[in-house]
């Protein structure tokens, strides 16, 4: 039996003798002083013999006088803070069964934006502070003792006291308030069974708007409800769809979705009061673009999914967090898809798929399911291998089994494992009883091996051979096997097959199959494999299969997936040395008339990537690669011209930035200088429609390519919109354009701007991301000199993390990567050092690709053809 507290230092989890039933918490947020007080009761169920109690507290100061278990006062009270538990020893062992653990506590409502923390917001000219939740993954700690881990489900009952004038939110509707003079007393209802890390809380002042039946409210800074009828009509139908896809209605008497102003993920599902980043939750038809509008709708179906998926549902261990997360990607999508069907949305979901990809074609990815040893090492996981990896293996299960099947699976898992816990061998045993596949070892291969094949095709008379192997975008060949669903069809969608790579080859005789297809001569047969991209895989094509696949893209035989997922294919290849630049150059442009946004959204991102690497790799060739990308993207934009025209679709709103940003990061002058026009019109006049949303990020970058440090006023101009603007969306605009000028001391002032009371914490990554070629040496020293700041400023693992990926992964030497690992050698912490790990890789890959390009020998003779094929 344990005697003393030490021995529960250093364990990935909490002891099981004793767990939580219910808590009992009252709460009392002081908005002035930023500090906080609360008192909690929690009913414990003791199942195993033990003098100890052992929880979780951070940065919490326990009063250890108040501490009662039952009657029994402690004879030891011990907070471990590396470890982040509080050890409460008693002279005797305790009671088998339930008793009550009774305890007062303070804490500071901290600016990290997590625990329950502090955000800054004007209302009517004066700036106030809102109290607000953040406790996932392991931060309820920070606001009171508890069990914290998602196991631990218990009900929760909330009081709070707070300014009589303020909204105060919780989980659950109200039950009663009373008012004593300035200081009013919430009493919640009790929630079902839940997690810690699901409990939320918001106090500030709020306006709110709600829909027809009052489950559903939005809730805003005063004066801006406007801006809530769209997230309102997503969250309510999104409610209605998957109440029915679930068959399980959604389980609390309400939802509240609120805009919070200092938020450091984009959204947070907590159970019945789901918080959002402003820009993620608030739509103006006027002041906002198409992809935010996009954004609002896919976010607030992804945080409304959970609230079955995670919520009702919840993973054991943050192990299977993807469970959570891929879950909730995947079936945001479905919903988006099913409201806005002319968005094309399962197309757009290749955007999430080729970021999985490419994360984990690093050997420093992660499988999906991944060991968690220490809370510290959490954060680090909420990555794109847990949401889009997660996501898109999910859509290639669902397309094997079938939706019908899948879907009747998941209602099942649901309803077998509603308020517990679940595994991800639970979810795969579900499926594999209601569908009869063997779902379980096709999934492992997946979910708890990192990264993902490449498959080499090759026709051999009438043989189709595959072989797999693990693709990594160094160019080596990991030991990887998986069992891969194969699909492909033969000179047109029609004629389909598929079936299981079980092994490391596998070939497929296939003369029959082409027979129907070869009437009009060989030359127009082509093979595509992971027909519409379902399976997480890449293909390596033969010199004749590739040849028959740009003959049907030019022939436009192909669905918009497959042209995406063969360009995407054929860039990692190159990245990976297994091909070369010159055939990428040669595939990219059979997509010279391409007019899709979907597909033209991966290929401008591939040109832009061949563009960077071209500017280190071969100097002398970059304006002539450069003049050739933007050849192949001018004849859409030229269409669609800048000016919005009447009943355009969607799709052609985003098409029309993402072309014109593309052309301007190119150095298209025509698309600089007409940037730079417009913008200034704006400038005078903020109501002019030459500049609307949706071309205005192009122009602001187009007015920075301009600006210098003796010619800065475009630079004074846009700080002036940020200023002025009260709309989130715009100030992330500017802010995404400031860093982007060729002069580096105007990178250098935008950098330091972060540091200013003027930006928000939350919003630095705009910055960061937006950091020209140019600057990338001065942006190195700057994150240097500043380390320390930095590191206290920012200290949550994404945050910190966004600082050393925007700064490092965009050099392209060994000695720049040396460089950086000496300097982080003896400052490393858990929090970033997968991000700094897979930010060196990054540049190693780079640096190898460079190697390779330099000694391709036609690359320049092609670039010259190509130039000419177009003129």
């Amino acid at each position: 039996m344990a005697d003393s507290p030490a021995q529960f230092r250093g364990q990935a989890r909490l002891p099981r003798f004793a767990a939580p039933l219910r808590y009992d918490l009252r709460l009392r947020p002081d908005l002035a002083a930023c500090t906080f007080s609360g008192a909690a009761a929690v009913a414990v169920a003791v199942s195993a013999p033990t003098r100890f109690l052992v929880l979780n507290a951070a940065e919490l100061d326990v009063g250890r006088a108040s501490i009662r278990f039952q009657d029994l006062a402690p004879t030891d009270v011990t907070q471990f803070e590396e470890d982040e538990i509080l050890v409460i020893g008693f002279d005797r062992e305790l009671p088998i069964g339930e008793g009550v653990l009774a305890m007062d506590f303070t804490g500071t409502l901290n600016d990290q934006m997590r625990g329950f923390y502090r955000s800054k917001y004007v209302c009517n000219g004066e700036s106030r502070n809102m109290a607000v939740t953040q406790f996932e993954a392991a931060d309820a700690r920070r606001c009171f003792p508890c069990w914290d881990e998602p196991a631990f489900k218990a009900k929760f009952k909330l009081t709070l006291e707070v300014p009589s004038d303020l909204v105060a939110l919780s989980n659950m509707p109200v039950a009663k308030e009373t008012v004593s003079g300035p200081i009013k007393t919430v009493f919640y209802e009790e929630s079902p069974l839940m997690s810690t890390y699901l409990v939320a809380i918001v106090v500030g002042l709020f306006d709110y708007i709600e829909s027809s039946t009052s489950e559903v409210r939005v809730y805003t800074q005063v004066g801006k409800t406007n801006q809530g009828k769209f997230a309102l009509d997503v969250g309510v139908k999104s409610l209605d769809l998957y109440k029915d896809y679930f068959a399980t209605p959604y389980p609390l008497p309400k939802l509240d979705m609120i805009a919070i102003p200092d938020f450091a993920a984009g959204a947070m599902e907590n159970y019945g009061l789901v918080t959002y980043r402003e820009t993620a939750l608030l739509y103006d038809e006027l002041l906002s673009s198409a992809s935010n509008k996009q954004q609002v709708a896919i976010t607030v179906a992804h945080e409304l999914a959970h609230q079955w998926f995670g919520n009702l549902v919840t993973m054991e261990w943050w192990t299977h967090l993807w469970l959570n997360e891929g879950f909730a990607s995947w079936v945001s999508y479905l919903a988006v898809d099913s409201l806005f069907p002319e968005w094309n949305n399962w197309t757009q979901f290749l955007d999430e798929t080729t970021s999985g990809l490419r994360l984990d074609a690093l050997a420093e990815s992660h499988p999906i399911e991944v060991e968690i040893n220490h809370a510290s090492e959490i954060d680090a996981i909420f990555d794109s291998i847990s949401y889009d990896k997660g996501a898109s293996v999910i859509r290639m299960l669902q397309s094997y089994l079938g939706a019908e099947r899948f879907q009747k699976a998941l209602a099942s898992y649901i309803k077998k494992y509603a308020y517990s816990n679940a595994k991800t061998e639970d979810l795969w045993a579900v499926l594999e009883e209601e569908s009869g596949e063997p779902v379980k070892d096709l999934m492992t291969t997946w979910t708890k091996q990192q990264g993902y094949p490449v498959i080499y095709a090759k026709l051999n008379g009438h043989d189709l051979e595959l072989e797999q192997a693990q693709f990594l975008s160094d160019g080596s060949s990991g030991t990887g096997t998986w069992i891969v669903p194969i699909t492909f069809c033969c000179g047109s969608y029609d004629a389909q097959k598929k079936f299981l790579l079980k092994e490391k080859t596998d070939k497929m005789h296939i003369k029959e199959f082409t027979a129907s297809q070869s009437s009009d001569g060989d030359k127009n047969i082509w093979i595509k494999l992971n027909i519409d991209q379902t399976g997480f895989y890449r293909v390596k094509y033969d010199d004749e299969l590739a040849a028959g696949l740009v003959n049907a893209i030019k022939a436009k035989k192909l669905s918009l997936m497959d042209k995406i997922g063969i360009v995407e294919d054929s860039y990692a290849l190159s990245v990976a040395r297994k091909q070369t630049l010159t055939s990428l150059l040669r595939l990219l442009n059979a997509y010279h008339d391409e007019s899709d946004y979907t597909v033209l959204s991966h290929v401008t991102s591939v040109c832009l990537s061949i563009s960077k690497i071209s500017v280190d790799a071969t100097p002398d060739l970059n304006n002539d690669i450069k003049q050739l990308l933007i050849n192949l993207l001018l004849p859409a934009a030229i269409k669609l011209g800048w000016d919005p025209k009447d009943g355009e679709s969607h799709l052609d709103v985003m098409l029309r930035s993402l072309l014109l940003i593309a052309l301007v990061r190119l150095g298209h002058n025509e698309t600089i200088n007409e940037g730079v026009r417009r913008f200034h019109i704006f400038f005078e006049d903020r109501k002019t429609s030459l500049l609307p949303p949706d071309t205005r990020k192009a122009a602001y970058l187009a007015v920075m390519r301009t600006v210098s440090t003796s010619n800065r006023s475009g630079y004074d101009a846009l700080l002036k919109i940020y200023r002025e603007t009260a709309e989130p969306q715009e100030k992330s605009r500017v802010l995404g354009s400031l860093s982007s000028s060729p002069d580096k001391d105007i990178v250098l002032e935008a950098l330091n701007f972060m540091f200013t009371d003027e930006v928000r914490n939350q919003d630095s990554y705009y910055i960061l991301g937006g950091i020209s070629l140019e600057g990338r040496e001065v942006a190195w020293t700057w994150l240097k000199t500043n380390w320390d700041h930095v590191l206290k400023t920012w200290r949550s693992s994404s945050l910190i993390s966004d600082f050393i990926n925007s700064i490092v992964s965009p050099f392209t030497s060994e000695e720049k990567a040396a460089e950086v690992s000496e300097f982080f050698a003896c400052r490393i912490k858990p929090s970033f050092l997968r991000a700094l790990k897979q930010s060196l890789e990054r540049v190693r890959i780079s640096a190898r690709w460079i190697e390779s390009i330099r000694s391709e020998p036609s690359l320049g003779e092609a670039v010259q053809e190509l130039l000419q094929g177009a003129a």
